[in-house]
């Protein structure tokens, strides 16, 4: 080969290399903001002065449950939406069958607290194929308040968070043109999980909720250029939520008016991920914006296997697939195995810094990274007794996330709460029939773990 030949390969070759460790810069700094907030955000929970007013002072909070079966840590999860810490809330807890196996904890801790303004709500309203919004439509409809707050039943929370989620609710926006500051529609809660069985899945998927995904999760909420919310701990208004129907389409004065169709929580029946697209809706149709709040929900995690896990990541990656595709290709960029590949690569040929120091350097400083993470939301250490099993998990995870995205890339279909769903635009879902391209990357779906699982299913 002449050097004629030679140069652009060369050129071409050293671009890449630049970019990847521009890439890599990128994507450590994302790491390190997420790191950083969280620090300022959770190691300190400050007592909101809503806790100590008076009933009439206070606007008032509707909390919606909807329950099935008995979730791991069900009476613990409950019984701390009783314990709030607020002077003017009720409390709807909705079961879709009369013969559901939570309500007699239900019926427990009614008795046990006959003070707090607490109902049960038997039965569901079809709007579409989302059972949860299914089971939430009654006690949505019902509620007095226009404030509700939207808690999974798998979800503990500390007995301050109503009232300081409500703080953020009602900040007004800033008056400094320079910020840009939107009204606060949607407060919702970064998800801290603990795994109360010794199973490898809920270890793993305990890993993986308290590193990296709360990592990238606060992060992009701390940069607030999207709408990034999950579903286990979400306040909102009813009044903007009836403006909305997850069309994404910004509107315009009037335009609720004139368009047709329908509004509110029944229009996201046709959602799986209802709680992304009813943020998304706020974010985008209202030009509304989120905020997280300093708690965290606290996600009980079961008896799930490893298949569980990957199976749940599966679905959930196939449904972002067809919300955010940009993001969801570019995922398997942002993960340390791979990251660390491209950018050791880059940098053995800019520079030749060798691989063998540059990994364990690398995977050192990310994991401690992931560890301050965890810390903040736990706001304690991790104990020493617990840090290799976290160790073996955190390892797991990290090998894991490429394998499960390919088989999640490849496949529309996912098994949810014993029933088999396409994935169509936006996340809308419908019930899937046999056969299709599809069904060949289904194997072992049927083994998912289903949050809202009945116990004799479990």
């Amino acid at each position: 080969m002449s050097g004629q030949d030679a140069l652009p390969s060369d050129l071409w070759r050293i671009s890449l290399s630049t970019v990847g460790l521009v890439w890599y810069t990128v994507v450590w700094s994302i790491g390190l903001l997420g790191c950083s907030a969280a620090r300022k955000r959770y190691r300190s929970r400050p007592r909101s002065p809503l806790t100590s007013a008076s009933s009439s002072s206070v606007s008032g909070v509707s909390i919606l449950r909807p329950l099935k079966g008995l979730d791991t840590n069900l009476y613990e999860n409950l019984e701390s939406s009783f314990k709030q810490e607020y002077p003017n809330f009720e409390l709807l807890l909705s079961v879709a069958d009369e013969n559901d196996q939570a309500l007699p904890i239900v019926r427990d801790l009614l008795a046990k607290y006959p003070a707090v303004n607490a109902r049960v709500i038997i039965g569901e309203h079809i709007v579409g194929v989302n059972p949860k919004v299914n089971n939430l439509i009654r006690s949505y409809s019902e509620a007095v308040n226009d404030i509700v707050w939207v808690l999974d039943s798998n979800v503990a929370v500390a007995p301050g968070t109503l009232a300081r989620a409500v703080d953020i609710l009602e900040r007004p926006p800033s008056s400094d043109p320079t910020l840009a500051r939107r009204r606060i529609a949607v407060v919702h809660h970064v998800p801290f999980a603990f795994a109360n069985q010794l199973t490898l899945g809920a270890r793993i998927e305990e890993a993986f909720l308290n590193t990296n995904h709360a990592k990238m999760y606060i992060a992009i909420n701390t940069v607030a250029v999207e709408s990034c919310v999950v579903g286990k701990s979400n306040l909102y208004r009813r009044s903007d939520l009836e403006r909305v129907d997850g069309n994404l389409k910004p509107q315009t004065s009037g335009s609720a008016v004139s368009q047709p169709g329908e509004r509110g929580l029944q229009a996201f029946g046709r959602f799986l991920a209802e709680d992304n697209m009813i943020a998304s809706a706020l974010w985008y149709e209202l030009d509304l914006r989120h905020d997280l709040s300093c708690d965290v929900a606290q996600n009980a995690i079961g008896n799930m296997s490893c298949s569980d896990y990957v199976w749940r990541r599966v679905r959930w990656i196939r449904v972002r697939k067809h919300m955010s595709l940009l993001a969801t290709l570019v995922e398997p960029f942002t993960e340390s195995i791979v990251l660390s590949a491209i950018a050791g690569t880059s940098l053995r040929y800019l520079t030749g810094f060798p691989l063998w120091a540059f990994l364990p350097t690398h995977f050192l400083c990310w994991i401690l990274v992931d560890l301050d993470v965890y810390e903040s939301l736990a706001s304690y250490s991790l104990p020493p007794s617990k840090r290799l099993s976290f160790l073996a998990a955190w390892l797991a995870r990290e090998l894991l996330a490429l394998p499960i995205w390919l088989l999640a890339i490849f496949g529309d279909e996912v098994e949810w709460r014993g029933k088999r769903y396409q994935i169509l635009r936006n996340g809308e879902v419908k019930r899937a029939g046999g056969g299709g391209v599809g069904g060949w990357f289904r194997w072992g779906a049927r083994r998912e773990l289903d949050q809202y699982q009945r116990l004799d299913h479990a």
